[in-house]
C-alpha cells in the first residue's frame, strides 16, 4: 500500500492496520466526490457566501515602498475565520457529510483550523473534538473560546511539549478507536495519503485566484511567490496553480524560531533528514536515533517537526527553495506591515513577510512578489505584547 500517494521518496502511509481500510475509504469517496455537480456546487456557494471567496490581491504600496519591489498581499486573512483553513474544511466537512459521518474531529496549534472544523460542525450540525497541546491552549486562549462558542469540544494533550505534533498523536489514537462514525478533518497538507492529496485540492483555490487576479491586474505573473510552512496547507495552496509556470520562484518559509544553529527552531526541510512522522515519509527534525526532537517557534501554527511530503519534492528537484525566518525578524515585520499597512498579519504569515523584508534593495524596483497573507493576527496580539510591549 505504500506507493500511494508518492511525492518522489515522500508520503505513502505508515499507519496501524485498522486504518488502512479507512483511508481507502476516504480516498474512494474523494475521487467520487471532489467532480461530483452537487457536491462541487455546494462548496462553491458556501466558498462564496459562507467563506468569502474570493479574497483580493492586493498591492501593499507602502510595503513595496518600504522593500524597493512591489509586494502584493493574497488576503486570505479576510476570510471567515481569520485564515485560509476554512478552505480546507469546508471541503473535508462536506465530503463528511456526504460519505454519511456524523463527527468530526482535528488536531490544531495556533487553533485556526480547530476554529475553522468548529465553525463547519457548527454549521452542519456534527459533533466536534478538538484536540489541542496544552502549550498551545494557553498561548491561543482565545481561539480556544470561540471553537467552544461554536460548540466543539476541545480536548487539552499534555504529552511531549504539548504542541500540535501532539495533537496530532491523540487525534490519531482516537480516530483509530472511532473510525466507523467518526471522520478526522487533517488540517494540513501533510499525514498519509490521501489527506496531503485532498488539502492541496481544496486549498488550490487560493493559486487559481491569485495567478487570474494577475493576469487580470498585472497583465502578467509574479516573480515569485511566498507562503510560510509548517506542515505546508498554505504554502502548497499558494504554490500549486504556479508550479507549471518555471519562471515563478516559490519560496516557502519555516519557522527559524531562536536561530537554526540554537536547535530551537522548526525549520523541517532546512534543517531536517528524511524519516516517518504521522504516517508519512517527509523531511522531519530527529535526533541520531531517529527520536523526534523538540521544536519551538513565536509561531504555533508553525511549530512542527515534519512538513507535507510535496513540499519535500519540490525542495529536492530545485522547483522551490525552502527558507527560515527568525523570531526576531518576524516580530520586527509585524509591527512594520502593522505600522505602514494597518493590516494585521497572523505571526505565522509574518514569517513569508520577513523573508521579503530580508531581500530589500536587493531585487530590481519593478520585481513583483507575492506573499500569501494566510491569516490575520488577532489571535497573536498578546503574543506580540509579552516580547513587543508597547510603550
Amino acid at each position: 500500500m505504500k506507493h500511494r500517494g508518492r511525492y518522489g521518496d515522500y508520503g505513502g502511509y505508515y499507519v496501524p492496520e485498522v486504518l488502512i481500510p479507512v483511508l481507502e475509504e476516504l480516498e474512494e469517496a474523494f475521487d467520487r466526490f471532489r467532480d461530483d455537480e452537487a457536491f462541487v456546487t455546494e462548496l462553491a456557494e458556501l466558498s462564496t457566501y459562507y467563506a468569502g471567496r474570493p479574497t483580493p490581491l492586493y498591492h501593499a504600496k507602502r510595503f513595496s515602498e518600504h522593500v524597493g519591489f512591489q509586494v502584493y498581499l493574497k488576503r486570505e486573512d479576510l476570510l471567515h475565520g481569520g485564515a485560509h483553513k476554512v478552505n480546507n474544511t469546508l471541503g473535508q466537512g462536506l465530503l463528511a457529510k456526504y460519505m454519511g459521518k456524523t463527527k468530526l474531529i482535528a488536531e490544531t496549534g495556533a487553533g485556526q483550523h480547530g476554529l475553522a472544523t468548529a465553525m463547519i460542525g457548527a454549521l452542519l450540525g456534527m459533533e466536534t473534538k478538538i484536540f489541542m497541546g496544552v502549550t498551545d491552549v494557553e498561548r491561543q486562549s482565545v481561539n480556544v473560546h470561540k471553537m467552544k462558542l461554536c460548540g466543539a469540544e476541545v480536548v487539552p494533550v499534555e504529552g511531549g511539549t504539548g504542541t500540535l505534533k501532539d495533537a496530532i498523536n491523540d487525534a490519531l489514537r482516537y480516530w483509530t478507536a472511532h473510525v466507523t462514525d467518526t471522520f478526522y478533518l487533517f488540517g494540513t497538507a501533510a499525514g498519509p495519503h490521501p489527506y496531503p492529496t485532498i488539502v492541496k485540492h481544496f486549498q488550490s483555490c487560493i493559486s487559481a485566484e491569485a495567478r487570474q487576479q494577475f493576469l487580470d491586474q498585472l497583465g502578467r505573473l509574479p516573480d515569485m511567490v511566498v507562503a510560510c510552512i509548517g506542515g505546508g496547507s498554505n504554502a502548497i495552496g499558494a504554490f500549486a496553480h504556479f508550479i507549471d509556470d518555471q519562471d515563478v520562484k516559490l519560496i516557502g518559509v519555516e519557522a527559524g524560531g531562536e536561530g537554526i544553529g540554537t536547535g530551537k527552531h522548526a525549520a523541517s526541510i532546512v534543517a531536517g533528514t528524511p524519516g516517518v512522522l504521522h504516517g508519512a515519509r517527509s523531511y522531519l527534525l530527529q535526533d541520531s536515533e531517529g527520536q523526534v526532537v523538540d521544536t519551538e517557534s513565536i509561531s504555533a501554527g508553525l511549530d512542527y517537526p515534519g512538513v507535507g511530503p510535496e513540499h519535500c519534492y519540490l525542495s529536492d528537484i530545485g522547483r522551490a527553495q525552502y527558507v527560515a525566518a527568525e523570531d526576531e525578524a518576524v516580530l520586527e515585520t509585524f509591527g512594520l506591515l502593522t505600522r505602514i499597512e494597518g493590516i494585521l498579519p497572523a505571526l505565522e504569515s509574518a514569517h513569508a513577510l520577513a523573508y521579503v523584508a530580508s531581500l530589500k534593495g536587493t531585487l530590481d524596483p519593478e520585481t513583483v512578489v507575492m506573499v500569501n497573507l494566510s491569516g490575520r493576527g488577532d489571535k497573536d496580539v498578546g503574543i506580540v505584547e509579552q516580547h513587543r510591549p508597547l510603550e
